[in-house]
């Protein structure tokens, strides 16, 4: 049985989270908390292997909290909460603080013309029981050192393609890149894509958060965007990035590779037919198989492929499944993977 705490203030709420959630084979709520505080206290009193936390409470609101927890007593976390929708920073911020996933408060409350299903709630905090948790230790983003190019490194001019790195990620992917690209150093002599699986709506709002720490220019891709040195284009959710030749995206929307909407695979094919051997990709954290076809592929045509370490992964399934298929060149822990990239377009 998985355990779960349930984390809200409204008594509402916490009485439907908790029907849906007794209701699931496999589950079982044991302890309700009503703010942060007592989630954290609980937390550490029941050591339950999931935690569904509400953002906006008293005493000591829900990022706060995850915070807190994230520092001790790493848990599982997902967020549930009315302010964890399209377009919030809410939503970002707790991922990158080590949340596993979220799940939209109305969807519980009013499932009805939503799209969403209460069995998706259970299906998330199912899968959210699966994830590695890390210790949150250590500076932000915004206060880590950015890597340096070997002093004999050519400079890229801006907006050229001489290299093209791919970085693929999932679950666990906003805070892997909120540590990897916020420290690439502004004159890297690459292009860089973005493949994060998540869904429509969010994206924006993580391109926005990398780009207020990164020097390098970050934006969601959008139709007709070209890739060049200097930027770094995140694939929308939702939608395929394919690039050509010249360097410019379009997106579509196709069916799922992998299950997933943007695919890394997608991505990777497309770009490897027009920069062959110029191709880099570093694999993150994730669930699945997706960028192992794509790294065969640039691989074959004499690229680079680099891979996130279990040691640091929250889900190890992208990065192991490139090494089983012994496409992987380089296995570096989170904390050296932007080291790893510069390394690559050096």
């Amino acid at each position: 049985m998985v355990k779960v705490l349930v984390v809200d203030d409204s008594a509402f709420a916490r009485s439907r989270i908790v029907k849906v959630l007794s209701q699931s084979p496999g589950l079982q709520v044991v302890g309700q908390a009503v703010d942060g505080a007592d989630a954290i206290r609980q937390t550490k009193e029941l050591q339950p292997d999931v935690v569904t936390l509400d953002v906006e409470m008293p005493v000591l609101d829900g990022l706060k909290a995850l915070e807190q927890m994230m520092r001790e007593c790493p848990t599982p976390v997902v967020m549930v909460s009315s302010l964890t929708g399209p377009q919030t920073d809410a939503t970002i911020a707790s991922l990158e603080l080590g949340a596993v996933d979220f799940f939209l408060k109305p969807s519980i409350a009013l499932p009805a013309g939503t799209g969403v299903t209460q069995s998706d709630l259970s299906k998330t905090v199912m899968n959210a029981a699966t994830v590695k948790v890390h210790r949150l230790n250590g500076k932000t983003p915004q206060a880590r050192t950015t890597v340096t190019l070997a002093p004999n490194t050519r400079r890229a001019r801006p907006g050229t393609i001489d290299q093209v790195v791919l970085i693929g990620s999932s679950t666990g992917g906003p805070r892997a890149l909120a540590e990897v690209i916020p420290r690439l150093p502004g004159d890297l002599p690459a292009a860089v894509m973005v493949v994060q699986h998540m869904p429509a709506g969010f994206t924006k709002s993580l391109a926005d958060r990398l780009n207020r720490s990164s020097a390098l220019q970050v934006s969601e891709a959008v139709q007709g965007d070209r890739i060049g040195a200097g930027k770094v284009l995140l694939a929308p959710g939702g939608f395929h990035m394919i690039v050509d030749r010249d360097g410019k995206i379009s997106l579509n929307e196709g069916p799922p590779v992998c299950g997933v909407r943007p695919s890394v695979d997608v991505t990777a094919l497309s770009a490897v037919e027009a920069f062959g051997k110029n191709m880099k990709a570093m694999i993150l954290t994730g669930m699945g198989s997706d960028g192992t076809n794509g790294a065969a592929a640039i691989k074959a045509a004499g690229g680079e492929v680099s891979v996130e370490h279990e040691s640091t992964c929250a889900v190890y399934g992208m990065p192991r499944s490139v090494i089983e298929a012994g496409w992987a060149d380089d296995v570096v822990p989170l904390g050296e993977c932007a080291g790893q990239i510069v390394k690559m377009c050096s």
